[in-house]
């Protein structure tokens, strides 16, 4: 098989709202996955595009939407995406159905990966105790203060709980952050990016 198609038969949903998701954290791992064979599903709060932000200050591209979180499910996906943006972060943090979807996905054993304020979702479905991981460094109180172990690295793996778990710290890190995903899922779950 292709190494470009070794996702081939996966498939991974992206959660976001409509607005204030930082443009690279979610249009780069998406193309990523993409690239490497497996079926990307973006959920939006709403029915409409998702207007993204470049640094949280100015605006970046549009992207369309596949489908609500409101209609998602977890079923048939192998991990979750949750991208950054502080605005879109703060209001995914809040939102009954992110949060249901990314607990649906930890309960099931599957990948979770969230980058940047991504993370804070993990927060508030109680996904941190206990968990190694990073985030953007403003957020690293909350991930603490949740139980979890914050480590200052561009991507940390933690596969030592009931699900696996990417989490990188900035959209600077997002090349990373998709390549750590990308193995993950190509090894099945249980794989660590070599260092970490």
């Amino acid at each position: 098989m292709s190494p470009r198609r070794r996702l081939a038969g996966k498939s991974v949903l992206v959660l976001t709202t409509n607005y204030g998701t930082e443009e690279r954290e979610l249009r780069k791992p998406v193309a990523v996955l993409r690239e490497n064979g497996a079926r990307v599903t973006i959920a939006a709060q709403k029915d409409e595009a998702v207007l993204t932000l470049v640094s949280d200050r100015r605006p970046g591209a549009l992207v369309q939407p596949d489908t609500t979180l409101a209609k998602a499910t977890a079923a048939g996906y192998d991990a979750v995406l949750v991208p950054g943006g502080t605005v879109n972060a703060d209001r995914l943090r809040t939102d009954a159905d992110a949060r249901r979807l990314v607990s649906a996905f930890a309960a099931a054993g599957r990948p979770v990966a969230a980058i940047c304020h991504g993370p804070w979702l993990l927060v508030d479905s109680g996904l941190a105790r206990d968990r190694e991981l990073t985030s953007y460094p403003s957020i690293r109180p909350d991930l603490e203060n949740a139980g979890g172990t914050w480590r200052d690295r561009e991507v940390v793996v933690d596969t030592s709980g009931a699900h696996p778990l990417v989490t990188s710290r900035r959209p600077r890190d997002v090349d990373a952050f998709a390549a750590a995903l990308v193995r993950l899922l190509d090894a099945g779950g249980d794989a660590e990016p070599p260092g970490n």
